[in-house]
């Protein structure tokens, strides 16, 4: 059995590390990306595994995994935990998420839904106000929109069934309990949000005691952070599995803060909370396989939908970031994302016609109403009906076998409710604002939606985490995912547009600028480095285009003949792709 230790300062210098940063500081909602001359931009090289994730010592520590011999699932648990500590922002183990996972020993894919659910005593009408109208402050602002939280589960459990069996879960939480005792020094994206999110968390007395220097102010780039009780609860999770923070002392802590704060979530949810392993929706698209996440992400299933529309256009004909393609793109998300709004949910609260929107033959109808020369009103979208009669952090990785393992997970909103329960050193979620609160209301990203995503007591609310493998013959060839809430699946769709149609290097792929629509509001959000004649041109075919987009971070990983490539998002500062 490997003996786990990370060293910051002795890194093996096998190890080809690549930092992406930014020059601007600025808070997650307020940037704008300017992208790279793409015909410049190359991806990270590495033969025998790669990690790539928005942070770089969580990296570092996934990295180093791979090279004491673990699979790509022990250091995607690795990094997962590390991001818990280091990436505060969305890194996290008071939230949940979702992991695809390719095993090429065992020849088949598997994705685990970790993702959180609704307190036992969650109502229908929660998040209503007295006059029976959606109160947002309610589930964004309160802590009534705290989930259960299924990290430390999800991940215990994909360690447990597909992690290597060289490392126990104590050796792989070695590093991140180290990191959290000891301290960092706060850089990158954490220096750049943390002083306006720490307004957010000051409402609670004891977060703005986790993130504040000695003289009460904010931390600051530089600073260092070190997170005793959260070391100690980690250690709680080394000793006793996933035992050690659903049951117990950590457990009595998380709900009594909690219940203290106005939220519903008890001792005995957290008890009865599980992870659990579902089938990957899969596809095809030009002759390569899609792996994607089944509901209750709508991920995978609005992934495949619109890309199934595309593969009835001659998208390699239509050079990439011009008007035609963009157009047809628009156009297929604006219909697989009202499909997303009227019929998906919680499978095992709603029986969604998964089975319908996924065929090649209901993408032909769908296709068959676009108009190549003009936009679709949003209305109109929902004509056709599929039962004919009847945001978060995302990291990619791969190992020398062939293993890949893609993870998206999430507190929401950045650094999600803000509330760090008493003596755990744990960020807790505001994931319940992605239920809808009323039919026909939008949460916080406007994603629309309807009866199928109405609270209720265990369900989990609809999410649009994307985490996606693409093969090709059985293997591996484009692991992908995004944080970013409703931009997750038109970012996801764009790289692998961008990688399959016009044969991009995969750092291209990811830092060309993207476009999205989401069905409702009717407008396309767009990032800058399109050309004014290339916009000018949607705007004439009726779009309503509008700057800026929002955040989304692919951290992104290419296998190619010659190797491993590995793609860290430039539009947040800090990315890293680690590789040996």
């Amino acid at each position: 059995m490997a003996v786990f230790s990370i060293r910051w300062r002795r890194v093996a210098a096998t190890l080809v590390l690549a930092f992406v940063c930014g020059t601007t500081a600025f808070a997650q909602e307020r940037r704008f990306y300017s992208p790279p001359d793409l015909s410049t931009v190359r991806a990270i090289a590495a033969e025998h595994g790669m990690v790539v994730a928005q942070e770089r010592l969580a990296a570092q520590v996934g990295a180093d995994v791979l090279r004491q011999g673990g699979n790509a699932v022990d250091a995607a648990v690795a990094t997962g935990f590390a991001l818990a500590v280091t990436y505060p922002r969305a890194g996290n183990i008071g939230g949940g998420g979702f992991m695809v996972i390719h095993s090429a020993g065992r020849n088949e894919a598997v994705a685990i839904d970790y993702r959180e659910t609704a307190p036992s005593a969650i109502t229908r009408d929660i998040f209503l106000g007295p006059d029976g109208k959606p109160d947002s402050d309610k589930s964004r602002s309160s802590a009534l929109g705290i989930g259960v939280p299924g990290t430390v589960a999800g991940l215990a459990l994909a360690l447990e069934k597909y992690g290597s069996g060289r490392f126990t879960l104590a050796q792989i939480l070695k590093p991140s309990i180290e990191l959290a005792r000891d301290g960092f020094v706060v850089a990158d994206d954490m220096a750049d949000t943390l002083s306006d999110m720490y307004r957010r968390m000051g409402r609670w007395p004891n977060s703005a005691k986790a993130f504040t220097r000695g003289d009460g102010t904010p931390l600051k780039e530089g600073d260092r952070l070190i997170q005793a009780d959260l070391a100690a609860t980690l250690s709680a999770i080394a000793d006793q599995g996933a035992r050690g923070f659903y049951e117990g002392p950590v457990a009595e802590r998380l709900a009594k803060a909690v219940r203290d704060a106005g939220g519903l979530m008890t001792a005995d949810d957290l008890r009865s909370y599980q992870a659990m392993i579902r089938s990957p929706v899969r596809g095809t698209y030009r002759g390569y396989d899609i792996v994607s996440m089944p509901l209750p992400s709508s991920g995978g299933t609005v992934l495949l939908q619109s890309l199934n529309i595309l593969e009835g256009f001659p998208m390699p004909d239509m050079k990439q970031g011009s008007a035609p393609s963009l157009h047809v793109m628009i156009e297929a998300m604006k219909r697989a994302y009202a499909d997303r709004a009227r019929y998906l949910g919680d499978p095992a609260f709603v029986n969604a016609p998964v089975n319908i929107l996924t065929t090649k033959d209901y993408a032909a109808k769908q296709r068959a109403s676009i108009d190549l020369a003009r936009a679709t009103p949003a209305a109109d979208v929902l004509a056709v009906n599929p039962r004919e009669g009847s945001n978060t952090t995302h990291y990619s990785i791969v190992d020398a076998s062939g293993n890949a393992v893609s993870n998206t997970y999430t507190l929401n909103f950045p650094y999600g409710v803000g509330l760090v329960a008493e003596g755990t050193g744990v960020l807790l979620n505001n994931e319940l604002d992605d239920f809808t609160a009323a039919p026909g209301a939008s949460n916080a990203f406007g994603l629309v939606g309807f009866e199928a995503n109405l609270p209720g007591p265990g369900k989990r609310p609809l999410s649009s985490m994307s985490p996606t493998i693409v093969l090709k013959d059985g293997k591996p060839v484009l692991v992908t995912g995004s944080p970013g809430g409703s931009r997750i699946i038109s970012a996801v769709l764009q790289i692998v547009v961008n990688v399959l149609d016009y044969n991009m290097d995969v750092a291209a792929a990811v830092a060309a600028p993207r476009v999205h629509h989401q069905w409702m509001p009717d407008e396309v959000r767009v990032e800058r480095g399109f050309s004014d004649e290339v916009l000018a041109e949607l705007k004439a075919k009726g779009h309503k285009v509008i700057e800026p987009l929002g955040q989304t971070s692919a951290n992104s990983i290419s296998v190619t003949p010659n190797g491993l490539r590995g793609a860290p998002d430039p539009r947040t500062r800090g990315a890293a792709a680690v590789g040996q």
